[in-house]
């Protein structure tokens, strides 16, 4: 699972490789996880396909297949890193922590669908920052009811201001738009969005470096857990499976996303259509849930251990991934594609994004939360999903 602090969650020490059969990998990658009950969704959907074309059943039971490779994905990177040491371990937990939404848009990318692209990304962004983040505030304020939880202010600081960062990116190729006040009509808006992505690259470059160099210091485990639990936490730490095994899984893994996340791109209208649902509601709000399955649980399952920071790692850490990595490096995929992917993700979508941004900030300031914070934030969410669900996109005939 992903963490925005990038070394807290990778042992120090040199793990002791176990030696696995080919078939105890199988056990614990795939038998040793309730949620890959759900594995046999995937076959099936292609079944459907070929059978019954039917693009709505198609399009649920894919969905519904890939949630446990997204989590299982999460896993094999999390096993990989206890190998690498924490510098690659964050590279690679920031490379295939998000590789779900980046399969599914580099395929929409390559079917000409534009907006799925745009929508897809700024849901997952939207989903991080509401509904993962208040998920983990709401469980883990009810656990510690009695006193506010507590996390790093600093670093949450330089996270608003990344956010932010991001939100001028998007925001400025859609204010050039409609105020009509490009230099060349129509290039100008797509030049500027593919300038500012690479400038957000190099950003979002500088900001690994400054947490894995320059502020190592300050990812390092509170003073204030015990001995016990430091021993508890280095056993947890410990790799199940061995480096090349975890290699094996991932390749492997990301294959069968892949294959799956062709069916699922290509079913997207006839699901929309079927199921009279908007497809912005579809690609904001539906497949970024299936996308961040394994930060969902991670973030709870950490705040109800009073383990915030990591929460917020998990959740905004995310958030930066997508906007500063996932969304600039979609448009230079496009730009290398011969595909017109920009930073305009329209009005109404860019505004949605500003404001969630600002309002997170704000519950952000203190470095404290509680349940109530919490709920405030999924309320939010649910406010943000009820808006895709009566928006019609105006530009669906470019999708």
């Amino acid at each position: 699972m992903e963490q925005g602090s990038l070394s807290t969650s990778f042992p120090q020490h040199t793990p002791k490789a176990p030696k696995n059969s080919v078939l105890n990998s199988i056990k614990i990658v795939i038998f040793c996880n309730k949620l890959n009950l759900l594995l046999p969704f995937g076959p099936l959907a292609i079944l459907v396909h070929y059978m019954i074309d039917s693009k709505g059943w198609v399009f649920l039971l894919t969905l519904v297949g890939i949630t446990p490779l997204a989590e299982r994905l999460g896993y094999a990177t999390e096993q990989l890193a206890c190998y690498t040491g924490p510098t690659v371990g964050g590279l690679l937990n920031a490379t295939f922590g998000n590789v779900t939404e980046l399969i599914i848009s580099i395929f929409a990318l390559k079917n000409g669908m534009i907006r799925v692209v745009q929508l897809t990304l700024l849901g997952s962004i939207l989903s991080n920052m509401l509904l993962v983040l208040g998920c983990a505030f709401f469980c883990g304020g009810l656990v510690f009811y009695q006193k506010d939880q507590v996390f790093d202010k600093g670093i949450a600081t330089v996270n608003s201001g990344l956010l932010l960062m991001a939100v001028m990116g998007i925001l400025f190729p859609a204010v050039l738009h409609y105020t009509h006040s490009e230099v060349h009509a129509g290039s100008s808006e797509l030049a500027l969005s593919r300038f500012s992505s690479c400038i957000m690259l190099i950003a979002y470059a500088a900001y690994l470096f400054f947490q894995l160099k320059s502020q190592s210091n300050s990812y390092s485990p509170l003073d204030e857990e015990s001995n016990q639990n430091e021993e508890t936490s280095a056993e947890d730490e410990d790799p199940e499976i061995s480096k090349w095994e975890a290699i094996i899984w991932l390749s492997i893994l990301t294959a069968w996303v892949s294959l799956l996340s062709g069916y699922l791109v290509d079913a997207i209208e006839g699901a929309s259509v079927s199921w009279n649902i908007p497809i912005a509601f579809i690609s904001t709000i539906l497949l970024p849930i299936v996308g961040n399955a394994a930060e969902h649980a991670g973030a709870i399952m950490f705040a109800m251990k009073d383990k915030l920071d990591l929460s917020l790692g998990v959740a905004i850490g995310s958030s930066i991934q997508i906007s500063m990595f996932a969304v600039p490096f979609c448009v230079v995929i496009g730009w290398m594609m011969g595909q017109q992917m920009d930073l305009n993700f329209q009005l109404f979508e860019t505004a949605m994004l500003f404001i969630t941004v600002i309002v997170v900030a704000f519950f952000l300031q203190e470095g404290s939360s509680n349940y109530f914070k919490g709920l405030m934030l999924i309320l939010c969410y649910l406010i943000v999903a009820a808006s895709f669900f009566v928006h019609e996109d105006p530009h669906q005939d470019g999708i």
